[in-house]
């Protein structure tokens, strides 16, 4: 059943696809892709690319904030055992409050809560990891109306998810008009050039982080989702591994050629710049390209 945002989505892609014909609007769906086949890791290594740095994120900032907030909580706890002398029935009470916390956030909310204080505290203290996570946002949105998938909204942080979308469970990151592209998914029936359109979506984060910083931090879920709709399509892991390889080449010679574009994508989207706005901006610095 068709639902009005199904619909509204809908003819907002018949529009821009309408006046895609018109010449209206000439980068939706223009970029230059790759030929599709298989790629060794030489090869990349030949586009100068290291698949190692660029498929395995480290998440570091994020790992090294709940590491120091355990190691809080644990000096805390032990700082009250020894000055407040509670009895062992308190003591094992607020341990046992903590982990219920932590277990009902999992099962409730998927993490949402703790990810979304960890990402809290990451903004507040670090420039470099807003600066990764803005160009990383970025990369998504680029790379998706470049390769002809609308995107319709964007969040850069999960307090901004959380109050647009009123759920923890969802992490910042852009939405995209792909009701197409999840039909096809509810069917199996998947075909070359949609599979390829997400992969090169889903990978564009992580290789706009591995071109600006040498390796990826960001991106575990994206990498994950990916995998995950590989699998499910019952993929031999030379074929996953194919798909994968191209979507990287392609992906990264596509922000390459658009390095300066994708900067300044990212500062439109960190003062708040509607869909429109972003879009604008990128058929303006597309008209003067010499090759999408």
């Amino acid at each position: 059943m068709k639902t009005a945002s199904d619909r509204a989505e809908r003819e907002a892609v018949e529009l821009v696809m309408c006046l895609r014909q018109r010449g209206v609007v000439k980068a939706f769906g223009a970029a230059h892709n790759v030929p599709k086949r298989d790629y060794a890791l030489a090869e990349l290594r030949l586009n100068n690319i290291e698949a190692e740095k660029l498929l395995a994120p480290t998440e570091s900032t994020i790992k090294g904030i709940r590491d120091n907030f355990t190691r809080l909580l644990g000096v805390a706890y032990v700082a009250g055992l020894y000055f407040l002398h509670p009895t062992f029935a308190q003591g094992a009470g607020v341990a046992a409050f903590a982990a219920f916390c932590a277990t009902y956030d999992q099962i409730a909310f998927g993490g949402g809560v703790s990810a979304l204080a960890l990402d809290t505290v990451a903004q507040s203290t670090s420039k470099e990891y807003v600066t990764r996570l803005r160009r990383h946002e970025a990369a998504h949105f680029l790379t998706a109306y470049l390769i002809g998938i609308l995107p319709k909204g964007y969040t850069l942080s999960s307090m901004d998810a959380f109050k647009t979308y009123g759920a923890f469970n969802i992490q910042a990151g852009c939405a995209f008009c792909d009701g197409e592209f999840q039909r096809e998914v509810q069917k199996g029936k998947i075909t070359s050039t949609s599979l390829g359109r997400f992969a090169c979506v889903a990978m564009a984060g992580i290789c706009m982080e591995y071109i600006l910083f040498g390796f990826a931090e960001g991106g575990l879920s994206d990498v994950q989702q990916l995998d995950g709709l590989l699998r499910a399509l019952a993929f031999t892991q030379k074929k996953s591994d194919s798909e994968v390889r191209w979507a990287v080449l392609n992906t990264t010679s596509l922000l390459r050629r658009h390095l300066g574009l994708t900067e300044k994508l990212a500062d439109y989207m960190a003062r708040g710049a509607s869909v429109g706005e972003c879009v604008a901006l990128i058929e303006k610095e597309v008209e003067t390209a010499e090759f999408v």
